[in-house]
């Protein structure tokens, strides 16, 4: 694993710089975490990755789940190399690689009739939203707590509410005209009754549902069938656009997406984060007439531009990504894993005596620290014991091994996972949970805040 151009420098000398010039730090929101402010990152391989201070740690953080193949993948790797070594970025026109992933995305996710890329997950949700204004005319978008759709204004609310926030609009960020969040409806997730009601009042002004299926940035809320359905019937009869966020389901969980395991079709899909393996690539696609709208098409009225749209590096590097997913048994292996960490991680707790869930699907898996049954909903996740959360993922640093040490964030198996790094884990978390229980975790919630937002 190569360190990078970091010389000898200190981690903690690293960051002071990194502060001097970037507000923070870091450049994006939620990298600078409590107790890990000087962490600098010098190499990644697999599923480990190495600092400047020489530690390495075994990573089931991974980016918040991008790299599904694991860190520096040599096949995606190498095709984002060929690539940048043959094709410049043009900037008009389109590439044959272009065309290949509009074809095996069309072919892959069942709603997706054409497709056009972006940058970002968080673009993707932006234009689907406008494409679905502009389709419907109307104003008014449905979003659901503790789903994160990206950083623009009109869902910047309600991801991590603290429990008096709950009901109301609670935005994540200051600068956020009152107008575009009055636009916005936000309902229970999992509540298919005030799905109902909102449509019976408000459905003929309702342009869109947009929804995570499954809501992973508060760790793994599992959708009710019912639930889904509920939302593609009442979208259908007001005519709504319903939107399923995909940018962490989509080919993480299957490679046709959540909508492929609950066979209930949206209008519009926009993906993200595993499509190139870590890659800066999005998508938003679905049904032609809505994707005809964008202005790619001459005409068209809902504008859709972006320099770095289908750049050929990450176009090769989704490529790449989508081949060794249909060829490799990448699936069966993240999922054979993810289901032994969520079973012995459950048989530890109860050996230990701890009352903990731990849910999450495939080879995704987080631990909740409260008796009874999986969450399903927001207001179950408020019983979740945020110190104890915290602070069994800082020991898990004492340990090699890092989880994102933030409340109700969830963690993640890559193809570079083994056993032997699951066996590391639940040796790791034992030590780790009985560290908080015999000293009280108080130290752990100092200077932080439980209920902060979410990341894209």
């Amino acid at each position: 694993m190569s360190s990078g151009p970091v010389g000898n420098e200190s981690g903690a000398r690293l960051a002071e710089r990194a502060r001097q010039v970037v507000p923070g730090g870091v450049n994006s929101g939620q990298r600078s975490v409590p107790g890990l402010t000087d962490l600098v990152v010098t190499g990644t391989d697999g599923a480990r990755f190495r600092t400047a201070d020489g530690r390495e740690y075994t990573d089931f953080h991974s980016a918040f789940g991008p790299p599904l193949l694991g860190h520096n993948d040599p096949d995606v790797a190498r095709a984002t190399a060929q690539a940048g070594a043959t094709l410049g970025h043009m900037g008009v026109g389109v590439t044959e690689g272009e065309v290949l992933l509009a074809e095996q995305l069309a072919e892959l996710i069942p709603s997706i009739e054409k497709v056009l890329l972006t940058s970002t997950g968080s673009e993707a949700t932006f234009h689907a939203l406008r494409v679905s204004r502009a389709a419907t005319g109307r104003r008014l978008v449905v979003k659901f707590q503790g789903c994160y759709h990206g950083w623009h204004d009109a869902v910047s609310l309600n991801v991590i509410s603290a429990p008096e926030k709950v009901g109301g609009h609670d935005p994540i960020s200051t600068g956020i005209l009152p107008e575009v969040l009055e636009a916005t409806l936000v309902l229970p997730f999992n509540d298919s009754e005030a799905v109902r009601r909102a449509f019976a009042e408000h459905g003929s002004d309702i342009a869109a549902v947009i929804v995570e299926p499954v809501p992973h940035n508060v760790g793994a809320l599992l959708p009710y069938q019912e639930f889904l359905t509920t939302l593609r019937e009442e979208t259908t009869k007001a005519g709504s656009v319903l939107i399923f966020d995909e940018v962490i389901t989509g080919f993480r969980h299957d490679i046709g997406g959540w909508q492929k395991i609950s066979g209930v079709t949206p209008d519009l899909t926009t993906l993200g984060k595993a499509i190139a393996n870590g890659a800066p690539v999005g998508a938003i696609g679905g049904r032609a007439d809505l994707m005809d709208l964008f202005s790619t098409r001459p005409g068209a009225p809902a504008f859709f531009a972006g320099t770095y749209n289908g750049h050929p590096s990450v176009v090769a590097a989704a490529l790449a990504t989508l081949r060794k997913l249909r060829e490799e048994p990448v699936h069966e292996h993240v999922f054979r894993l993810g289901e032994r960490v969520r079973t012995e991680l459950t048989g530890l707790y109860e050996r230990l005596g701890v009352p903990a869930v731990v849910t999450g699907y495939g080879s995704v898996f987080v631990s909740y620290f409260m008796p009874g049954e999986a969450p399903r909903t927001y207001a179950d996740l408020l019983n979740n014991d945020a110190s104890l959360f915290v602070g069994y993922r800082r020991r898990l640093l004492d340990h090699g091994l890092f989880e994102l040490p933030l409340n109700l964030k969830r963690s993640h198996i890559s193809y570079a996972h083994t056993d032997a790094d699951v066996d590391r884990l639940i040796e790791g978390t034992e030590a780790a949970v009985k560290a908080v229980l015999a000293d009280g975790g108080a130290r752990d919630l100092e200077n932080t805040s439980t209920m902060g937002g979410a990341t894209r």
